[in-house]
């Protein structure tokens, strides 16, 4: 897992800021006014491609809200998060178990199935809302031979939720930009906290 970890990190590290200037919130929302018919598309690719590179997925949803609306961006949002998780799991999956084993060892392979037997849901579901996690964990519990219809069920109970979230949130920074503002920085505090608790109580 740690291995992922230093995977994203690095894309973070090389394109995040100049990703970050390039695609931010303002700057996201008139691109994707320029192109209104076809921006949910761009939407969901941006979310897809956030599996390899620093794409600010929170802002990519804000901005669908922004400019689709709360129903219709949420619904969009949810669904490129949903496509994201899909194929890293898919990515994880097409590894067989042998070469997972032996490249993440045979003890913390099954320490890391079990923990997905456990507690995978929970994870799945929670890192949706979290920076890098996401990826690394939709590829993990490919890795890992979580089923995959438990893991769908995980990544739709926090891809949806999450959608439609920041969706509202893009609606509301469009009428109100302080309180868009404020809620784009409050809510990921206050799920990242969420999430501390949980992993610990886990």
């Amino acid at each position: 897992m740690m291995g992922l970890c230093v995977f994203f990190l690095l894309g973070w590290w090389l394109f995040g800021a100049g990703l970050e200037e390039a695609w931010g919130g303002e700057v996201l929302i008139a691109r994707f006014e320029e192109s209104r018919q076809w921006a949910w598309l761009a939407g969901i690719g941006l979310l897809v491609a956030d599996l390899l590179l620093p794409i600010p997925g929170t802002v990519v949803m804000s901005a669908l809200g922004a400019v689709y609306g709360f129903w219709l961006g949420g619904l969009i949002a949810a669904a490129g998060s949903m496509l994201a998780g899909v194929l890293g799991y898919g990515v994880g999956r097409f590894f067989k178990e042998g070469f997972s084993r032996k490249w993440l060892g045979a003890r913390d392979f099954e320490k890391g199935r079990a923990l997905f037997d456990r507690n995978g849901a929970l994870v799945v579901a929670v890192s949706r809302a979290l920076p890098i996690l996401p990826e690394v964990l939709s590829c993990m519990a490919g890795l890992l031979r979580m089923p995959f219809g438990k893991f769908s069920l995980a990544l739709a109970c926090g891809s949806v939720p999450m959608g439609f979230l920041f969706a509202w949130i893009g609606t509301v920074g469009r009428e109100s930009p302080g309180w868009g503002i404020a809620f784009s920085l409050l809510v990921p505090a206050v799920l990242w906290g969420a999430a501390a608790i949980l992993r610990r109580r886990a």
